[in-house]
């Protein structure tokens, strides 16, 4: 299943191939600085462990050595987020342990020239500002953004999904004689399960039945079959979730 995302109030709504909408949380003001906290405590202990091996060491630098050292500790530093955010689809360290990401505002992984553009005004964001541009923007944007993600188009969202995989119960059934009613669900994914599981959890939530009734279209036509007569769209939506937990489990 393709995806397609673009950013909607607090939110990152999903817009599947199939016309499903989801829902994904964008980061907040909170999360962001303690993803800056955490950076930058990263580098205060990279500097103390420095300063351990050497003084552990007996190691000495002239001046010129000094410079040396601060300059690629300075230059690492400044480039650290670019960096990170190109190589790392969009995190740094503490972006990856708060589990928010950079994305486009049109849901696809940002381009080099976005991840350039949010890093360079990080001057007026943090510096030049003294960090108060970037808190300000943050809370009062539409989309939660600094000025950096404005006008590269990006903002951050919450990498974990409201449905946790974990929580989507792929128990297989226990039952030895256990026959599923669609084989046909091992041309799925984990994500496509994950897709549906959110759309029975929505409706739990929103008892938005026509959500569930377009799911389980699509989702007949993809797998090319028929609903039985005697389960409706729900049942055949959860049927399906546990025909391939049955049938994955017998394959890993």
């Amino acid at each position: 299943m393709d995806f397609t995302k673009f950013v909607l109030m607090n939110h990152v709504k999903v817009i599947t191939s199939q016309n499903i909408s989801i829902d994904y949380d964008v980061a907040g003001v909170g999360e962001r600085i303690a993803a800056r906290i955490i950076d930058l405590l990263l580098f205060f202990l990279i500097y103390l462990l420095f300063i351990l091996i050497v003084s552990g060491l007996g190691l000495a630098f002239d001046n010129t050595g000094n410079l040396i050292l601060l300059a690629l500790y300075g230059s690492l530093f400044v480039f650290y987020d670019l960096l990170c955010e190109i190589f790392f689809n969009g995190q740094s360290v503490g972006k990856r342990i708060l589990k928010i990401k950079v994305v486009s505002l049109d849901g696809y992984q940002p381009s080099v020239g976005q991840y350039f553009l949010r890093w360079l005004f990080r001057f007026v964001d943090f510096t030049l500002t003294m960090q108060v541009g970037a808190l300000i923007c943050v809370a009062l944007s539409e989309n939660k953004q600094r000025i950096g993600d404005i006008v590269a188009g990006t903002t951050l969202i919450k990498t974990v999904p409201r449905t946790q995989l974990e929580a989507i119960a792929f128990h297989p059934p226990t039952e030895e004689l256990y026959k599923p009613l669609f084989p046909e669900v091992t041309s799925l994914n984990d994500q496509d399960i994950t897709l549906i599981h959110d759309v029975l959890a929505n409706f739990s939530k929103s008892g938005n039945n026509m959500l569930v009734y377009k799911m389980a279209m699509k989702a007949k036509d993809v797998l090319q079959v028929n609903i039985p007569n005697e389960m409706n769209e729900w049942e055949f939506l959860k049927q399906i979730v546990r025909d391939y937990s049955y049938l994955t489990s017998n394959t890993k």
